[in-house]
């Protein structure tokens, strides 16, 4: 009967409404091994849900965002910050006129990748691992070959292009000059999502945690961006949308995503301000220097014993180093912490 009623193909029909310049998923480039289309969701769709039940989405819940085991339970994870970055991308995308559902499943997939410990995680992964460690790689390794047992998700290409091309460096300010590019216009928009999202709620994050007050942040970015969380996500979603208006071909405008001087300049302000207030403070605390204790022990315990890696990952790997780097990245950081403490008695 679904079949018959060829609900994929009236949700691809509708999308022929969407930009000029949005992604149709009946012009996806594919996936790497061709697979029957499903009778009730889009290629976009089944990405998502593809992601959305996989076991490295669940783990993000019990991994760091910014603060390392905090006590609270109000402190932003990895997975309330990929929600976060998933719901802003969405009313981005929806208000030009973009595909949502590409939008929605490579801001789900964004993070998949990431360390335990969050970035100082990820910092000491990339000091071990001989060929470097970056954590939009490791998701779209995550999505190409760690899921299901070793075989993959198997997504689009346009979704796996959104999740490598995600990432920008640490020291790049927004549309700074190694901002990089992405695929899609969807892909764009999840990528300035992202720190839309993390420049927020670590701010949040950072007062809960006693380390800064409202007062202290930059006023100059505040009398652009507002006094609030919620004021500050508002303005900078809406300035998005303003000056990113030429793509829903509606207008002569430049068919590109970003934000007006004024906005980036206070965004890139409350970013600096994080960075010298927040981050590199964060990395010096005795959570981090215990994660880090903790990664250099579990490297170096399995180069010895490569034995005790799971097969599933260990297949995936051209080398032990990569295999040890691809097994300590998919662990959760109260596992990491426990194994390391179990192998060292």
């Amino acid at each position: 009967m679904i079949e018959q009623l060829k609900i994929r193909q009236f949700i691809e029909e509708r999308e022929e409404s969407l930009s000029p310049y949005a992604v149709r998923s009946r012009l996806s480039k594919g996936r790497v091994v061709p697979e029957e289309p499903s009778p009730t969701r889009t290629c976009f769709q089944r990405d998502r849900d593809r992601i959305i039940h996989s076991k490295a989405f669940r783990r993000l819940k019990h991994k760091t965002q910014v603060f390392i085991a905090p006590t609270g339970d109000h402190y932003v994870t990895r997975l309330t910050h990929t929600l976060e970055v998933s719901q802003i991308a969405r009313t981005i995308a929806r208000a030009l006129n973009l595909n949502e559902d590409l939008t929605e499943a490579i801001s789900l997939g964004h993070d998949l990748g990431h360390t335990p410990f969050g970035h100082v995680g990820e910092s000491i992964l990339n000091e071990l691992f001989p060929g470097g460690f970056h954590h939009n790689e490791q998701s779209l390794r995550v999505v190409d070959c760690l899921e299901k047992n070793g075989h993959g998700l198997n997504l689009t290409w346009e979704v796996r292009d959104g999740i490598l091309n995600h990432s920008k460096t640490g020291l790049s300010k927004l549309y700074g000059e190694d901002w990089g590019t992405v695929g899609t216009l969807e892909g764009e928009v999840c990528k300035i999502a992202d720190l839309v999202a993390y420049i927020n709620h670590d701010i949040g994050d950072a007062i809960r945690a006693g380390m800064l007050s409202e007062r202290d942040l930059p006023k100059e970015a505040l009398d652009v961006l507002g006094y609030s969380h919620s004021e500050r996500i508002d303005t900078m979603v809406c300035d998005i949308i303003m000056f990113s208006w030429g793509v829903t071909g509606k207008s002569g405008g430049p068919v590109q995503i970003g934000m007006s001087e004024r906005v980036k300049k206070a965004a890139n302000l409350l970013r600096d301000y994080l960075f010298e207030n927040v981050y590199s403070i964060e990395t010096r605390s005795r959570m981090s220097q215990e994660a880090r204790e903790t990664l250099v022990f579990l490297y170096e315990y399995f180069l010895k014993h490569p034995e005790e890696i799971p097969g599933d990952v260990l297949k995936c790997s051209d080398t032990l180093e990569r295999g040890v780097t691809d097994y300590i990245a998919g662990m959760t950081d109260q596992y990491a912490l426990n194994l390391a403490q179990k192998l060292n008695c």
